[in-house]
């Protein structure tokens, strides 16, 4: 299964942004896709971002795309979450997960393995 940390969380204003890096331990590479969700508070995990195995292709939900970037960097096998323009109700516990699924997926059932996640704060 390995083991996902993740890092970057924190405090913004409103329009402003924010970098969440998810690392992955004990897990061979490229046996996994990658996924990012979210929970606010009362609210279920949503989608933020998938990322195929291969990293050539992403899903981002409606309320993120033009804001939002899933990317790998190839070389050290970090996966980032560049989050622009943010909004109050970005606001939540960001969770990075890892799936056997080659396209990555926007369902959270399809994941194995979870960080134990980071707290993104975004005021006015």
């Amino acid at each position: 299964q390995g083991r996902v940390e993740e890092s970057g969380g924190g405090s913004a204003q409103a329009g402003g942004s924010l970098r969440l890096s998810c690392e992955v331990f004990g897990r061979l590479f490229d046996t996994y896709a990658w996924g990012w969700f979210r929970q606010s508070s009362g609210k279920e995990r949503e989608f933020v971002a998938a990322l195929s195995r291969s990293g050539g292709i992403t899903y981002l939900a409606t309320d993120v795309e033009g804001r939002f970037t899933i990317i790998r960097d190839k070389v050290t096998n970090i996966v980032y979450l560049q989050m622009n323009d943010l909004k109050i109700e970005d606001t939540g516990d960001y969770y990075c997960g890892l799936t056997n699924s080659i396209g990555g997926s926007m369902r959270s059932q399809d994941y194995d393995t979870w960080g134990q996640g980071v707290h993104v704060t975004v005021s006015s």
